[in-house]
């Protein structure tokens, strides 16, 4: 695990040394249970300190707040004036992979649902820092080593409000917030109107003369901007405070150079919440509902429809919440993981439906952790396929038709450990499962604009090998791009997983190959119309994990060599140069030296179990010549596999 690998690290930096975002923040959801809980979230408090912030999801209570420079159970909280207390039942102890929460409501109360943040400590990320008041300025050092974004101050040994340094406002009178309060930009400075942040640096905060003998704690947030010294590479942005202004039709579109997992807003301009979105809870690409949180209000969670991520940032997708002509500082923080998995058990999972019973457990169950989209049918029954993903929360598709997304409740993600999909066990309900990591599979929401040659972000790290696109909101064909699929004179190919249909041929769909940052779309209405929504699903072969290929029948058994040592779990074939269906095998359901389930993607139809087209082989696959449907001589098939 990352954090085993980093217990020990200087600072943020090239090379080995270099942090991910996922050692330094995570968002936990967790379900309270009135017992002593580690939560375990790989982020190492024990050893390098720094703060963990909780709230209550389903219930109104307050926010808490707790830090290693203060101490376990010693709690603030977010909303409140109150001076620091210290509560037998909070938050019991820092971890070297996150944190043990004891019995209080505020923090583990049955059967509430929880939220929680982790900021460790590092350099060009976050710090703590604690003092004393002076009557003389205070000059604070600390250890960002970097531009300071934003900066939350309160007093622990007694009642005060929560002032808010923002690098956008800047220092000196009329520059602060309140984090407890909804107030717009103050005109006086803390606690007394003479006093106020009068400067900012990479080493240290200078405040102005504070009143009386008084405990203080600072929390300090870095703002990367092309500074960051992040990744693999060790020279990636992972936090950014910034601040947007809406435009006349009260909309906004934040470029970040990052997908962000958390996003903290507040008006400047007027009175407004401080809105805590974050990409596990549900800050989905819809018009469902990003889930919020306050920091300002005890107030259990709700629901903004119209804010969600994108591949670079976060932007409004209608304009039924926020004002026209209004101005916002935020503090976002990239979406993990950076690391390159090494196994395929982390980001690839296969489940049969489980009871949910209370709701506490998810349906599909994952043990990869998180899933972040799924395929799902039965194969015991005509079902149409299933696909969910956690950038269109709430909704669904069906892989072997055209049709327009469909709401669905029970499609949520906001799980640790899978998803929730339909209620009840069901032991020929199957779903297949996937986490977003770097090399491995991406997931990509956009909106038309009927450009040809579009370009669209993407966060794949390396060019992807097969695309799959979607139009949300509009009935056209699931389109594929395949790095083995070749042109014909010179026009660009693409397969379509609703159709059994050869390869077509057609600049209008992917007219040229991506790249490790974009790929590129037409302006055909399957995936580039304007003002359409559409999803993109991105896979590349990983060594030992995933392959995407392709290989020439021979009209005998072959192995397909896919690079694994074990061999594959899941595999999807479709010839290429010919009519034919998408073939999907999997380990759960049987891979083995005799006949096998095969379900088709283009199809309803339950599985077919009297065929022998695919065998056990621990490079990657071996294909038959059953009927001649997946290895005809001479026939050009697409894989994708996984191990």
């Amino acid at each position: 695990m990352a954090n085993s690998k980093k217990i020990v690290q200087a600072a943020a930096g090239a090379g080995d040394d270099a942090l991910n975002v996922e050692d330094v923040f995570s968002t936990y959801l967790y379900t309270g249970n009135d017992t002593s809980t580690a939560i375990d979230n790989e982020v190492d408090l024990a050893g390098e300190g720094g703060l963990v912030w909780v709230k209550a999801r389903s219930t109104t209570v307050e926010h808490v707040l707790y830090d290693t420079e203060r101490g376990a159970l010693k709690l603030l909280q977010s909303q409140s004036t109150a001076a620091e207390l210290t509560q037998s039942t909070g938050l019991s102890s820092f971890n070297s992979n996150g944190f043990t929460v004891g019995t209080n409501g505020n923090i583990n109360g049955s059967p509430h649902t929880y939220a929680s943040w982790t900021f460790r400590k590092a350099p060009k990320f976050f710090d703590v820092q604690t003092f004393t008041a002076t009557s003389s300025d205070n000059v604070i050092s600390h250890n960002l080593s970097s531009e300071v974004g934003t900066i939350f101050l309160k007093p622990t040994s007694g009642t005060g409000n929560w002032w808010v340094y923002h690098r956008s406002l800047g220092t000196g009178n009329n520059s602060m917030l309140q984090l407890n309060t909804t107030s717009a930009q103050l005109g006086y400075r803390v606690d007394t109107p003479n006093n106020h942040f009068s400067s900012v640096s990479s080493s240290s905060v200078t405040l102005t003369a504070l009143t009386g003998t008084v405990e203080y704690v600072m929390y300090l947030f870095a703002h990367n901007d092309g500074d960051g010294e992040f990744g693999p590479d060790g020279d990636a942005d992972i936090i950014k405070c910034g601040t947007f202004t809406t435009s006349s039709s009260a909309e906004f579109d934040v470029d970040l150079g990052f997908e962000p997992s958390f996003v903290l807003t507040k008006r400047t301009d007027s009175t407004g919440n401080w809105d805590m979105f974050d990409t596990m809870r549900g800050f989905p690409n819809t018009t469902n509902g990003a889930k919020v949180l306050r920091a300002n209000l005890t107030n259990s969670e709700g629901t903004l429809g119209s804010v969600g991520v994108t591949s670079t940032g976060f932007k409004t997708y209608d304009t039924l919440t926020y004002p026209p002509n209004a101005t916002y500082i935020y503090i976002a923080i990239r979406r993990g993981p950076m690391a390159v998995p090494e196994s395929a058990t982390d980001v690839f999972d296969i489940d049969t439906r489980n009871s949910t019973g209370t709701g506490v457990e998810p349906g599909y169950r994952s043990s990869s952790g998180i899933v972040d989209f799924a395929l799902r049918k039965n194969a015991a029954s005509v079902d149409d396929w299933q696909n969910m993903a956690r950038l269109i929360q709430g909704q669904f598709l069906k892989p072997n038709t055209t049709a327009v997304e469909a709401a669905n409740s029970e499609a949520l993600f906001d799980y640790m450990n899978g998803y929730k999909a339909t209620v009840g066990t069901n032991a020929s309900l199957y779903s297949w499962m996937w986490k977003r990591a770097p090399q491995f599979c991406d997931v990509v929401t956009y909106k038309g604009n009927n450009t040809q040659g579009r370009s669209i972000t993407h966060n794949l790290g390396v060019a992807p090998e097969m695309i799959w696109v979607k139009a949300r909101d509009f009935t056209r064909s699931w389109n594929v791009y395949h790095k083995d699929l070749t042109p014909s004179g010179g026009v660009a190919p693409f397969m379509e997983i609703n159709s059994t249909d050869a390869v077509n041929h057609s600049d209008s769909r992917y007219p040229s190959d991506p790249t490790d940052t974009t790929f590129v779309v037409g302006n055909s209405e399957e995936v580039n119309s304007g003002n359409y929504n559409y999803i993109a699903y991105l896979f590349a072969s990983l060594d030992g994990i995933s392959k995407c290929g392709s290989y020439t029948g021979n009209g005998t058994n072959q192995n397909i060599e896919c690079g694994f040592s074990s061999g594959a779990r899941f595999v999807i074939v479709k010839a290429a140069s010919t009519t034919g269906q998408w073939a999907v095998w999997d380990t759960e359901r049987g891979i083995v030296a005799g006949d096998d389930s095969t379900l088709y993607l283009d199809s309803n139809v339950a599985a077919d179990t009297d065929l022998d087209f695919i065998d056990p082989y621990s490079g990657g696959f071996n294909i038959t010549n059953n009927l001649g449907n997946y290895n005809a001589s001479g026939v050009t098939y697409i894989f994708y596999a996984i191990a």
